[in-house]
């Protein structure tokens, strides 16, 4: 069970707004309401929302136009979108685009809850990853151009001696330079190295 989830819930319509706010409270989810796109997009902690439920026909900017701009501003949160005029081609393009869910009014409580929580996991999932692959390409540019080079190929399933002629060294060399790879990527492994380079798209061009 998620934890701690905060919610942005962005509806124009005060009464609309007021009552996904007592919903989503009452489930135990973190909520804060905006009246506009641009309201939720200036608030300092935009980013930081696991989920937000957008209304589609926002005035102004809609709610696909927010789902654009939070590719930049708000990449990790989860969108569901609500909307009182149902319209296929919109859910289509919203989902296309990366919406968890397209709910229309009005909204059935229960599924906005559950797809609350799945675009909470989804983006707990994607920071998670993203921390990790950040994390690794810093331990990368720590890397000597040698030790770069060493890290492609013993990644690539090289022996240390193969590895030595390879790059034209002893097989003893190899073994101290593997020594700091594994050292200031933090591995544990061979295989923990494997996972590294394949997460961070390491290849050697013959």
């Amino acid at each position: 069970m998620i934890t701690g989830v905060k919610v942005a819930v962005v509806e124009d319509h005060e009464s609309m707004r007021n009552a996904l706010e007592r919903l989503l409270d009452a489930s135990s989810f973190d909520v804060a309401g905006f009246a506009s796109a641009d309201e939720f997009l200036r608030a300092a902690d935009c980013a930081a929302f696991d989920c937000a439920v957008v209304d589609v026909h926002l005035p102004r900017k809609s709610g696909l136009q927010l789902q654009t701009e939070m590719r930049h501003s708000a990449p990790f949160t989860s969108l569901i979108f609500i909307t009182g005029h149902a319209d296929l081609a919109l859910g289509v393009r919203a989902m296309r685009e990366g919406a968890i869910d397209f709910l229309e009014k009005p909204v059935n409580d229960q599924a906005l809850i559950e797809a609350i929580r799945r675009g909470a996991l989804r983006s707990r999932e994607q920071r998670l990853a993203f921390d990790e692959e950040t994390r690794l390409k810093q331990r990368c540019d720590s890397l000597t151009p040698r030790e770069r080079e060493v890290f492609a190929l013993i990644t690539k399933g090289l022996l240390n001696k193969q590895a030595g002629a390879e790059l034209g060294t002893t097989e003893r060399t190899i073994k101290a330079h593997r020594a700091r790879v594994m050292e200031k990527m933090g591995a544990e492994s061979l295989a923990d190295l494997v996972r590294m380079a394949e997460a961070l798209g390491i290849h050697r061009q013959d």
